[in-house]
């Protein structure tokens, strides 16, 4: 009796401690229930934008060099002087060059003092010759009356040509100092322009940016010319050069609206446009880019060149989209299906092909009632440009033998991904075209300006939204992606309606880490 009574009383601790354990846990499990954060679906403006950084140069900047040597004597205007075309800038010791040119000048009477020679010894040649002619012709006529021999006239003959040919050796030798009088004539004028070019001028009207000289200094222009001003001709004018990544350089084009901030002037917007997408590629550490040219107003000349412009290029806008925070579409709850799986039941990324239809993604079928993006297209050409049967059979027969290039496609790394996705797209966009008649394609072409315009603003594809179901756990949503500016993208096309709620991210209530990690975006 006692060691019974002994055991329960040893007993009873433990098992008052399993039952309190055990009512704590489930009440620790039921303040555990998951708590999720939403936001609205709203309508309003949407814009998307390419930000970049780049420099302000003037429009026209002309780089003032020296094509003549010698040391700078003196400098005639500093940093920021305004000067006119042709007007004397600074000035290289010109002493040199005067000896030259003295020099030439010499070289020129000599030479011309040397023609005058020879044309007397052309002239005393042509006296000589008309001499040994007279001569001849008379013992050629003594020769025909007998009253002398004929040995007199060959004499006679040889003297008459040793004559001629002494004219013709005059004549060239004359010609000759013609030609050294023109030569030391090059050699003079050489010598007037290379003194003449040791004045340097402005060659355009502007203001003085930049100086790299000062008197005494030494100019060597053996083989390059070397920069001694730098001249803005307009500083009114100015441009901003910017580097835009190669994923985003196709969404740029010419006559976009820009704007841009300075440093030096925080909080103030400055108004451009796109002037130039320029195709020279920079290639720095494996990071391709390209250089677009922004223009820039500067009548109050408070952009300085050089100055670090932050550049945000509008790509494409709306006035009136439905719109959601990116979170939500980065949001995936715990226990979501595989994530892959998610993202082959929707459109690929970037295949697009308008508003509301995809370019064929590579998941898609080229049947007339299959699903994915060849489905969705081909049903939105059918209905939009009335496809008769003949031309649905071709339809069919081009994106059968698209749909392995497009798988193909996505398997490929980032890098070379776009680039095929963007051949594959332009290809289908050529066949198809080569099907349709001349209205028809005034009407297929503005469907893919549409698509067009939704990937300029970095949006399309698909993605996938939560919201709150009615037993109060996560419920997808699929919807089909437009424009983007980073924080907000528009909602094309889906079960959602302004004012809707999605999830945007959870925690428990107990305040502990969330326990559904955000997943990779789906556009």
């Amino acid at each position: 009796m006692n060691k019974r009574f002994l055991i329960m009383f040893l007993a009873a601790p433990l098992v008052l401690g399993l039952g309190g354990y055990a009512a704590w846990r489930t009440w620790d499990r039921s303040t555990d229930t998951p708590k999720f954060k939403t936001a609205k679906t709203e309508s309003g403006p949407l814009t998307a934008a390419v930000s970049a950084t780049g420099t302000l140069n003037p429009v026209v900047s002309v780089q003032v060099g020296s094509q003549v040597s010698g040391q700078i004597k003196e400098i005639l205007v500093d940093f920021n002087s305004p000067v006119k075309e042709n007007q004397l800038i600074a000035r290289i010791d010109p002493e040199t060059f005067q000896y030259r040119l003295r020099q030439a000048e010499a070289d020129v009477e000599a030479a011309r003092a040397a023609q005058g020679v020879q044309q007397a010894e052309v002239l005393r040649a042509k006296a000589n010759l008309a001499d040994f002619q007279r001569d001849y012709d008379r013992k050629k006529l003594l020769v025909e009356k007998n009253f002398i021999s004929s040995a007199e006239r060959d004499k006679a003959q040889s003297v008459f040509d040793a004559g001629r040919a002494s004219l013709q050796v005059a004549e060239s030798q004359a010609k000759n100092s013609e030609a050294q009088v023109r030569q030391r004539e090059a050699q003079l004028a050489q010598a007037r322009i290379d003194l003449e070019r040791t004045a340097i001028k402005a060659p355009v009207d502007g203001i003085v940016v930049k100086r790299s000289i000062e008197p005494g200094q030494t100019v060597a222009a053996s083989l390059q010319s070397p920069e001694l001003f730098v001249i803005a001709k307009n500083l009114t004018d100015m441009q901003v050069e910017t580097s835009i990544d190669e994923a985003d350089v196709g969404r740029i084009r010419v006559g976009q609206k820009a704007s841009f901030t300075v440093d030096a002037f925080p909080g103030r917007n400055f108004e451009g446009e796109v002037k130039q997408v320029r195709k020279a590629a920079t290639v720095v550490s494996n990071v391709v880019t390209y250089t677009v040219v922004v223009s820039a107003a500067n009548p109050e000349l408070n952009l300085l060149p050089g100055m670090t412009a932050n550049v945000r290029v509008i790509t494409a806008q709306k006035e009136k989209a439905l719109k959601l925070p990116n979170a939500a579409l980065r949001f995936r709850p715990p226990g979501a299906a595989d994530e892959k799986k998610a993202v082959a039941a929707l459109p690929s990324q970037g295949t697009s092909f308008g508003a509301s239809s995809a370019l064929p993604s590579a998941g898609g079928t080229g049947g007339s009632g299959g699903g994915g993006g060849f489905g969705q297209l081909r049903e939105r050409l059918v209905a939009e440009l009335k496809l008769d049967t003949e031309q649905q059979g071709k339809l069919d027969a081009i994106f059968a033998g698209m749909r392995d290039k497009f798988r193909a496609a996505r398997d490929l790394p980032d890098a070379e991904k776009t680039k095929a996705q963007e051949r594959n797209r332009a290809e289908i966009r050529e066949k198809v075209a080569a099907i349709l008649s001349p209205g028809q394609k005034k009407l297929y072409d503005e469907i893919a300006s549409e698509a067009q315009a939704v990937r300029a603003g970095g949006g399309g594809g698909g993605g996938r939204v939560w919201i709150i179901g009615e037993d109060g756990s996560p419920k997808a949503i699929n919807v089909r992606l437009g424009l983007t500016d980073g924080s907000m993208t528009e909602i094309v096309s889906g079960d959602i309606k302004e004012g809707s709620e999605v999830i945007v991210g959870q925690q428990t209530a107990n305040g502990a880490k969330p326990s559904g990690m955000p997943g990779p975006r789906l556009f």
